[in-house]
């Protein structure tokens, strides 16, 4: 946590304000993963964070506000998967494992923070603009990098000239996110959680390069 903190009417808390703001916050982190979102009630988060809902109101809202604060915290956090791409080669052995580093980081990403972004899907499937701009802001860390790695192939004449870069960087961003979100369902379809990597990492490198990758 940087900078001041300030309660909801504006005062700037102190460091025992700021230890108890970030143990609510811990703890709602706690109860998302392990209740739906709409049944996470203040009254049951400040007697978690060993409080009352009191103070929990002196620094947000309601329950929505502290999630709004959870979201954006893993949002700043996301900026780091932009370094999974940016610069990195996508030739020869090098693009394979460029691949598989993507497919790990984001899927590591979103496996730490898994509770708040189900929320933040949720609220952007609502329609909620806030939550909406929060999940692009995670999903531009990867997509603007890996725009510019299709843009670059195609300069040097590696991929056909028709090819949309964003087209499909977004694509694969997608596939990303929606595989991340749904990697516990695969066990249905008779997948194991050890090949959807490699078979993930197959999709990238082909969608970025149209060639298979070389081991």
């Amino acid at each position: 946590m940087t900078g001041q903190v300030r309660t909801v009417d504006g005062r700037v808390a102190g460091r025992r304000g700021q230890a108890t703001r970030q143990k609510l916050l811990d703890c709602l982190s706690e109860m998302l993963s392990s209740s739906p979102y709409r049944d996470v009630k203040v009254i049951d988060v400040a007697r978690r964070a060993g409080t009352s809902p009191a103070t929990f109101y002196q620094y947000f809202p309601d329950v929505e506000g502290a999630v709004l604060e959870l979201a954006e915290e893993m949002a700043a956090e996301s900026g780091g998967l932009t370094d999974l791409v940016a610069g990195r080669s996508w030739a020869g052995r090098a693009g394979w494992q460029t691949a598989q580093q993507l497919v790990d980081g984001f899927l590591e990403f979103w496996r730490k923070h898994d509770a708040i972004l189900r929320v933040v899907d949720l609220g952007a499937a609502e329609g909620d603009k806030r939550f909406n701009k929060i999940r692009m802001k995670v999903l531009n860390a990867v997509n603007a990098s890996l725009t510019d790695s299709v843009a670059e192939l195609q300069t040097k004449g590696r991929i056909d000239k028709d090819v949309n870069p964003g087209a499909i960087a977004g694509s694969l961003v997608a596939m990303l996110a929606a595989v991340a979100s749904h990697r516990q369902g695969f066990s249905s379809w008779g997948v194991k959680q050890a090949e959807i990597k490699p078979n993930l990492a197959l999709l990238v490198h082909l969608g970025v390069t149209g060639r298979k990758p070389t081991k």
